[in-house]
């Protein structure tokens, strides 16, 4: 890596950074946030090139009540900001965030049928930042535009990686004691 992509890299970093404190810092109870990317693997997954994929997707959105992250559009593919809540039983993610991934990766299949280009594979990623400071990221799962979506392995492969992205990071927020 040149010093221009490192430069780039740390650029993004704290761009990311600063787009995860903006939303953690409107976020209620002890845990953490996470970044859930849905990226394509190579290309661009955004609205003019994947129009019925988005129309989909824009649908599942409206329909949804609880919001309990924030969806945020990009060229390589839409980003979930989410809050992770500390339970007893470990880090809880909400299972409206586990439908809206699984019904975007579907989206994205069903748009491909119906015209959507490009057809490159899709990578689920879980990022955020430990109690030092540094990036985690994780690449839990890729699919392929025929392959089929459960959304039971989705949510296990999001569960476990959210357990271990920030797991040694202090929880913010509300605390007994």
């Amino acid at each position: 890596m040149n010093e221009n992509e490192r430069s780039d890299k740390r650029a993004w970093t704290e761009e990311f950074r600063e787009r995860m404190d903006r939303f953690e810092s409107h976020a209620p109870g002890a845990g953490h946030s996470a970044s859930i990317k849905i990226r394509v693997a190579s290309g661009c997954f955004h609205r003019k090139h994947s129009p019925n994929a988005y129309a989909i997707i824009d649908e599942f959105l409206r329909a949804d009540r609880e919001r309990s992250y924030s969806f945020m559009e990009h060229e390589s593919g839409p980003e979930l900001l989410v809050y992770l809540s500390v339970a007893a039983a470990g880090i809880s993610l909400a299972a409206s965030v586990i439908s809206l991934v699984t019904a975007i990766i579907q989206a994205r299949a069903e748009g491909i049928k119906r015209g959507d280009k490009p057809r490159d594979p899709i990578e689920l990623i879980v990022r955020g930042f430990d109690r030092s400071g540094k990036l985690e990221e994780e690449k839990i799962l890729r699919f392929n535009p025929d392959d089929k979506v459960s959304r039971e392995l989705i949510e296990k492969a999001l569960r476990k990686a959210a357990g271990q992205i920030g797991k040694d990071k202090k929880p913010r927020g509300k605390r007994n004691g």
